[in-house]
């Protein structure tokens, strides 16, 4: 069954559950165009994400969820506004939210956590999970370690609900590609960014369209928190300090505010600029609904292609 059929959406594709970009205007925006909008409680606290889905409400009338990073120190307080404002889906990343699970199953939430190896996804999946979304180091923000192309089959074979594919997905080819690997549908992030509808600052996005296959770089992987974003000045200072044995406080320095400058005030010197390996393909703004339409052609596209061998 494909995910569209699952969440009762038009195009099989989540949109990613970015932090200070997923708002609600955003998510309703990308219901709207036809497939799933999510919240991000990422950078907001509790009230202001209870805020956002009844404002959400107000914006669409089509399905829409919120994705919850676990390590947020009002998590807890977060899951609970979820189940009681009974949104469509929960996605989850950072962390393991099977003690959450009964609860948002029981409010009649679908789960689909956000997993970056086989074990998370067994573990959730035992715990109930309706479905996971692996994600590849490919994608943009806080990534893990194996590529979208090795992890997703080995999370199809590992478990016994549907998998969405997330990390490296700009074109039909890669949805193609991803529906050959088992995924039953996509989550997108960075091919959103740049989309008439995203609330990110005209510098980011310009940023974003002058990028190469070579633009990103992952910062924090020696320390342990490993984030993928374009390069600029800041990333540059932060290998370089983290190369030469830096402190995770001195490295903190670098990062602080430094997402909400990106998005907020456009600046693409000290800004963390997140961003997938995918950016190199991005080369115009348009609409939510012409992105989502291209991707389904070319891929049915590619698949007719495919089928007659040329």
């Amino acid at each position: 069954m494909k995910l569209n059929e699952l969440l009762g959406t038009e195009f099989p594709f989540i949109q990613g559950g970015m932090a200070n970009i997923a708002t609600a205007e955003f998510a309703a925006a990308v219901s709207n165009a036809g497939a799933m909008g999510l919240i991000g409680a990422g950078g907001m606290n509790a009230e202001t994400f209870r805020e956002s889905i009844r404002k959400c409400r107000t914006l669409t009338d089509r399905p829409f969820g919120v994705n919850i990073m676990l390590m947020h120190p009002q998590a807890k307080e977060m899951a609970e506004i979820a189940a009681e404002e009974k949104v469509a889906l929960i996605t989850t990343g950072a962390g393991n939210p099977s003690p959450y699970l009964a609860m948002w199953k029981e409010a009649g939430a679908k789960v689909f956590p956000v997993v970056p190896s086989v074990s998370l996804a067994k573990m959730v999946a035992r715990s109930g999970a309706d479905g996971v979304i692996a994600e590849g180091t490919e994608s943009g923000g806080h990534v893990g370690e194996l590529t979208t192309m090795a992890l997703v089959p080995q999370v199809v074979d590992g478990v016994n609900v549907p998998v969405v594919a997330a990390g490296g997905i700009a074109d039909g080819r890669q949805l193609l590609a991803a529906y050959a690997l088992g995924a039953c549908g996509v989550q997108l992030g960075t091919c959103l960014l740049v989309s008439e509808e995203c609330p990110i600052h005209p510098n980011y996005k310009q940023a974003l369209l002058k990028a190469t296959d070579r633009s990103t770089v992952v910062t924090g992987r020696i320390s342990g928190t490993p984030v993928r974003i374009l390069k600029n000045q800041m990333s540059k200072e932060y290998v370089e300090r983290e190369k030469a044995g830096a402190d995770k406080m001195e490295l903190e320095q670098y990062t602080l505010g430094s997402l909400r400058r990106a998005v907020f005030d456009g600046d693409t010197k000290t800004g963390s600029l997140m961003a997938g390996q995918v950016a190199g393909q991005l080369h115009e703004i348009r609409p939510l609904r012409v992105i989502f339409e291209e991707l389904a052609r070319q891929c049915e596209e590619q698949r007719q292609r495919l089928l007659e061998g040329r």
